[in-house]
């Protein structure tokens, strides 16, 4: 949980000048920003440069951003939100869901999927089979329609609770709780029919 106070003088120190300031903010939001991009995206050079986007508009907007309406990272992900919707919108992609064939990033950051779980004497394929299930999981999630994946992702992946959620989209939390529910079911139908073609 982010402290109030403490990113608002953050907040504050960037927008009176301080270079600082702005770089912990970076640094801070920079994981979280990206994680939501490369998800929608499919790929890390889009992700790359729509985290940047978004780094943008933020700092553009940061005097706008009130304390008395929210949690500072809601106002981030409506941000990064938002872009995400123009951006695909304009047409720079066919469809979001056609990104199947896009190869999963190797970059850390990138996998929230996957549970880091720290093993002593981790087995020599634990690794490839980790990638291996996050790739799977990717794809799925790639698969899912971009309102069901969008509610998936930061209810699941970002650790947005309800209310929150319902704030970046701009829908009810009953409509919140319904695409989490079908995102789930149809993620989980998905990878299902993946695993039974693998075996």
């Amino acid at each position: 949980m982010e402290d109030a106070q403490v990113v608002a003088a953050l907040i504050r120190r960037c927008v009176a000048g301080d270079a600082a300031a702005w770089e912990d903010i970076v640094r801070q939001y920079h994981r979280r920003i990206y994680n939501i991009c490369y998800r929608f995206a499919g790929s890390t050079d889009e992700a790359e440069d729509l985290t940047q986007d978004v780094f943008i508009k933020m700092y553009k907007t940061l005097s706008t951003y009130d304390l008395e309406r929210g949690a500072f990272m809601t106002w981030v992900t409506t941000i990064t939100r938002n872009l995400l919707v123009d951006h695909f919108r304009k047409g720079k992609y066919d469809r979001i869901t056609d990104s199947l064939d896009t190869p999963v990033s190797e970059h850390e950051d990138a996998m929230p999927l996957s549970e880091h779980i720290e093993d002593k004497n981790p087995a020599p394929d634990a690794q490839v089979q980790r990638h291996e299930t996050s790739a799977t999981v990717h794809q799925a999630l790639q698969k899912l329609s971009p309102e069901l994946r969008e509610a998936v992702i930061l209810r699941d992946l970002q650790d947005m609770d309800y209310r929150e959620i319902a704030t970046v989209l701009k829908v009810p939390e009953g409509t919140v709780k319904s695409r989490i529910n079908r995102g789930r079911a149809e993620l989980a139908r998905l990878l299902q029919r993946t695993y039974r073609q693998v075996m």
